[in-house]
């Protein structure tokens, strides 16, 4: 009798970085095929100073043409450098190393952030990381990697940190509290394409501020039960790696010098937190000052070239929002060195800056996945496909008549399909406006509750999709966490990860978006879901 051997095939796990080069090496292969079929789009764009409709034709761009190739070997630096998630996340972490070195981080947590029960501490990561949408997409680069520390340190798996985190700035963007960078990028578009309905209308930039600020509660609420109910109970606890071998060494403890040695930490730890805190506080004033035009030496943050407030600051230019991240960094820096200097857990400068090149070169591994990356968003943008995609789908749009209901809710999905190409809510919007809110008024829906469904419709699969910039911060800092090195965190895993949350929340902006136009409560300022 022949014995039947079970052959097990051994599974292969490619590296984030292998399929992001296979990736690229596709759509470079696939943008010469698009490009000799002659692939392309028109859709109509509005003209800001004539507020007439434009058609605007976009073909698939060959990267394996003359000019393609000279784009893919003469670009690589600059896509690197002017990746933005590169200079957020390096700048970002400046100030969290010095933190964290110092001790500041470690002890902060365990004498407070550990006091909170989980529940409560993860509404409160998802609750700040949907608001960091007030200024572009920061939350990322600082959130992510702080929120993966304290997790670490606080005895939580820090992979249910960084998911946390990641589903809180990506499926929640652009509802925040205030009126943000959301706001200053859609309205042009949402007002111009309302003018060629009615010419006189007006539309204000709170006109969308109550329903931001109930559904970035609702969704912190939901995206709790998901993350503690779901979620967590499938990531399990983190197992630590064991820096030292156990020996069966013995010594003898002195209770009494020990106990002294505690209470003495106690006091240093204190009253560096004290003057962290000080220093904080300080760091916070003056960052506020900077925003106060008309005082002395006041507004520094401001685009002073602007006419409103909103504009100065929250607008394009805005020295705001382009320096918001190092401010936070800075704000670690200072208070990590309070925190180090008076704890005394800094001793010298050398010291101190060897300590943060040590937590450097941990992320190294993420410096090459993100120019792999940077390489990968830049081309695929060079090709057009997302626009094309989208412009297909606005189309789409336009030759569907629906109302009502259905209208809102075939909007919202046919604009979260294209969030999947194209990531850019600004972008899309422009590409968007002219179908969707001259629809929806003549609908007896006002372009305010349009502006809303675009940005609902671009939240359900912003975190969803690996064209978005900042995934590959999410999907990096899953693998320096992951203890297994052998099994790296594929796209696929990372993706299967936060796919409840993806799903369930996906459901909960559909219902929100629905039952607020049913019941037709104010979504801003005087402004209603209806006409």
């Amino acid at each position: 009798m022949n014995e039947k051997r079970k052959l097990k095939l051994k599974k292969f796990y490619f590296h984030p970085i292998t399929v992001f080069l296979a990736l690229t090496f596709l759509i470079i292969i696939l943008s010469a095929i698009l490009s000799a079929l002659q692939m392309q789009a028109t859709y109509n764009t509005i003209n800001v100073n004539t507020n007439d409709l434009e058609p605007t034709l976009v073909a698939v761009e060959n990267m394996l043409s003359f000019d393609g190739i000279k784009f893919l070997i003469g670009n690589a630096a600059k896509n690197f450098i002017s990746f933005a998630p590169l200079g957020t996340l390096l700048i970002s972490l400046i100030g969290l190393t010095v933190a964290e070195a110092s001790g500041f981080i470690e002890a902060l947590t365990k004498r407070h952030l550990k006091k909170i029960p989980r529940p409560t501490l993860t509404f409160l990561v998802l609750f700040i990381a949907t608001i960091s949408s007030l200024i572009n997409e920061v939350g990322y680069a600082i959130l992510i990697p702080l929120v993966a520390l304290i997790y670490f340190i606080n005895g939580r798996n820090p992979i249910l940190g960084i998911i946390t985190s990641f589903c809180g700035v990506a499926f929640g963007y652009g509802v925040t509290i205030f009126v943000g960078s959301m706001e200053i990028s859609l309205m042009d578009y949402t007002k111009t394409a309302a003018m060629l309905i009615d010419k006189e209308i007006h539309i204000a930039l709170t006109s969308n501020l109550i329903f931001i600020i109930i559904a970035s509660i609702i969704t912190s609420i939901i995206g709790t039960i998901i993350i503690e109910k779901l979620i967590a109970p499938k990531i399990g606890k983190y197992k630590k790696e064991e820096e030292f071998a156990k020996t069966e060494q013995y010594r003898i403890i002195n209770l009494e010098e020990e106990e002294q040695k505690q209470i003495e930490q106690e006091k240093y730890e204190k009253k560096g937190l004290k003057s962290a805190l000080i220093v904080s506080i300080i760091v916070i004033l003056v960052f506020i000052y900077m925003l106060i035009p008309g005082l002395p030496y006041s507004g520094i943050l401001l685009d002073m070239s602007e006419k409103t407030y909103l504009n100065q600051l929250f607008g394009d230019t805005s020295y705001f929002q382009d320096g918001f991240t190092f401010m936070v960094a800075l704000l670690l820096l200072l208070t990590g060195l309070a925190y180090g200097i008076s704890s005394k857990t800094i001793k010298s400068d050398k010291e101190l800056i060897e300590n943060v090149g040590k937590h450097f070169s941990k992320i190294s591994y993420i410096i090459v996945l993100i120019f792999v990356v940077s390489q990968f968003i830049a081309i695929y943008k060079k090709t057009n496909i997302g626009i094309i995609i989208t412009g297909w789908l606005a189309n789409l749009l336009s030759h569907l008549e629906f109302s009502g209901i259905p209208l809102i809710v075939v909007t919202l999905i046919l604009i979260a399909v294209a969030n999947l190409f194209l990531t850019s809510p600004t972008t899309k919007w422009m590409i968007f406006a002219p179908v969707a809110v001259p629809m929806f008024m003549q609908s007896n829906i006002s372009p305010q509750f349009a502006q809303i469904v675009m940005r609902v419709g671009n939240s359900i699969t912003n975190g969803y999709t690996p064209v978005l910039a900042s995934f590959v911060i999410y999907i990096g800092y899953l693998n320096l966490y992951n203890l297994n090195k052998k099994k790296p965190i594929t796209i696929k895993k990372s993706l299967r990860m936060i796919t409840p949350y993806f799903l369930l929340m996906s459901a909960t902006w559909i219902l929100l978006v629905i039952g607020w136009y049913i019941i037709g409560l104010p979504i801003g300022p005087s402004v209603y879901p209806t006409i």
